[in-house]
């Protein structure tokens, strides 16, 4: 295995509501994420099929801040490709 970071996904979608993002139904988020062992993969799952269960990522009215974004995926190890899917999907939010 690979050296992932240590930190939870709780510390991880703190960081995306730090930068702006809006988590819809993040109780539901946060219990599935506490349900598995790999956690990255369980996030991009979730964030490309969660709609289905009510779980959305928005960005904010006053919009997102796409550095700490970035800096947020880079910290927890997420892949750039994830990251690219997700910054548009909530542009298309917007």
């Amino acid at each position: 295995m690979g050296s992932l970071s240590n930190e939870s996904f709780d510390e991880f979608l703190d960081s995306l509501k730090e930068a702006g993002v809006v988590i819809s139904n993040e109780r539901e988020l946060r219990e599935r994420l506490a349900e598995v062992q790999r956690w990255r993969f369980a996030f991009a799952t979730l964030a490309s099929n969660g709609g289905r269960i009510g779980i959305r990522f928005e960005g904010r009215s006053a919009g997102v801040n796409e550095a700490e974004i970035h800096r947020a995926f880079a910290q927890f190890q997420l892949p750039e490709s994830l990251e690219a899917a997700f910054a548009a999907s909530l542009k298309v939010g917007s």
